[in-house]
């Protein structure tokens, strides 16, 4: 991989698959000198946070972090600015304002190399900026890394998964409206300090909630949870079905089939 004057920035979202990508950078291609970002929302889960340490000790190299939720543009601010209304995945003003934004600004108009850990095994095309002077570059897709090697890339480094994938299939705000009904019940049982935050912003009179149809107060009542969690175990059931785990870390989480459906917004969630 041929290298030139311009920066070369890597986006760390907190997923397994830029996580993956920094540290195979870091590894296979050491005289690239890379500049790491993480946009901080602040509204990120402590799992987040804690996986973010684990990789710097690792790189050995500090990831900068945009403080994008600390000034007066921070999520509060743009909510009033949006009259309440939640984001969505029809609106989806967080991302735009939180997450891109702020590294667009970081960037500014030089040219830049972008590394985006999108795999040899996927289809889609990530993150890429309207910025002309931005040039998307995908190692994982010219090296032909895919999953089963992201998680080795993983667990031989000692970084590992994050912890938040023990109860949640992806990174990004602690009340990202991608939440499937289970992780919102996981986040309740693993953050109840969090989700008490995620109900304050809901105004359920004038349907403004995370969830379509449904209120988090309405989600944690004991027989909606029962519900929820039955309806999970018997989707994960099926996934199984379907598709075998292919390595320790899939059958020990048990979250395999969750990691590529329902992505999101990539330059969160990646």
């Amino acid at each position: 991989m041929k290298t030139d004057e311009a920066r070369h920035i890597l986006l760390i979202s907190g997923g397994k698959d830029s996580t993956a990508l920094a540290l195979y950078m870091h590894d296979v291609y050491p005289d690239i000198e890379l500049e790491y970002i993480f946009t901080d929302t602040h509204k990120e889960l402590h799992e987040t946070y804690d996986y973010l340490d684990r990789i710097e000790a690792y790189l050995g190299k500090s990831i900068n972090r945009l403080q994008s939720g600390m000034d007066e543009r921070s999520f509060d601010y743009y909510l009033k600015l949006y009259g309440g209304y939640l984001p969505s995945a029809q609106i989806r003003w967080c991302t735009k304002n939180l997450k891109i934004k702020p590294f667009e600004k970081y960037i500014g108009d030089e040219p830049a190399y972008l590394y985006i850990g999108i795999r040899a095994d996927e289809y889609r095309e990530g993150y890429i900026s309207t910025k002309s002077n931005l040039i998307p570059k995908y190692p994982f897709k010219d090296d032909g890394i895919e999953k089963a090697d992201v998680i080795r890339i993983l667990e031989e480094s000692g970084v590992g998964l994050p912890d938040y994938y023990k109860w949640r299939s992806r990174s990004g705000c602690y009340f990202c409206f991608f939440q499937r009904k289970s992780e919102w019940v996981g986040l309740y049982k693993n953050h109840p300090d969090l989700f008490q935050k995620a109900m304050t912003y809901e105004k359920i009179e004038e349907g403004y909630t995370w969830q379509q149809n449904e209120s988090l107060s309405e989600l944690i009542k004991p027989e909606r949870i029962k519900q929820i969690i039955d309806e999970e175990i018997k989707r994960k059931e099926a996934a199984l079905a379907r598709r075998k785990p292919q390595t320790l870390a899939e059958i020990f989480t048990g979250d395999y089939e969750d990691w590529d459906d329902d992505a999101g917004c990539l330059i969160c969630h990646l």
